[in-house]
């Protein structure tokens, strides 16, 4: 009659152990669900996305832009909506270049190594029919804030960027 197999044998995987891999999974991350702007920041530099978050916070903290979230895990982080003559966060109405709001995403590409994308936002305008984030510009070159946050990625670039690439 043939050997007989114990019935747990005869299934790839049971009930309890699809849904003990499915509790380990971390399929959530507080990172927001929009993209960067265009016109944002990019550069990638030799370091992995926990190392390279923190230090971009650093470095925004030190040029007294007001970091008040840092995701390190998950590699983002922003800024409050901030005067831009005082570096202080502000209640002030977001509306204009005198306000604005800077976010870092951070990314793994090979190994060792991260992309990060830098965007300093302002509101030009009000429109109430559509989202606030859709209103979001990436503050122009000239804008006070942009020029500390391209110093900033320039530093950044200057120091850990991987230079075994060039050519």
């Amino acid at each position: 009659m043939g050997s007989a197999r114990p019935h747990s044998a005869t299934r790839p995987l049971g009930h309890s152990a699809i849904l003990l891999v499915l509790l380990a999974c971390h399929t959530t991350t507080p990172r927001p669900y929009f993209a960067p702007v265009t016109g944002a920041q990019t550069a990638e530099i030799e370091l992995r996305v926990p190392a390279a978050t923190k230090l971009i916070a650093d470095l925004l903290t030190a040029d007294s832009m007001p970091v008040s979230r840092i995701e390190t895990r998950d590699g983002f982080l922003e800024t409050a909506w901030f005067d831009t003559a005082t570096g202080k966060p502000t209640r002030k109405r977001r509306l204009g270049a005198g306000v604005v709001q800077v976010r870092a995403w951070i990314d793994p590409t090979r190994p060792g190594h991260s992309q990060f994308t830098i965007e300093t936002v302002i509101r030009p305008l009000a429109d109430p029919s559509v989202s606030d984030r859709e209103l979001d510009q990436q503050a122009p070159p000239g804008h006070p804030t942009a020029k500390r946050v391209r110093a900033i990625c320039d530093t950044l670039v200057k120091q850990y960027g991987d230079t075994s690439s060039a050519r």
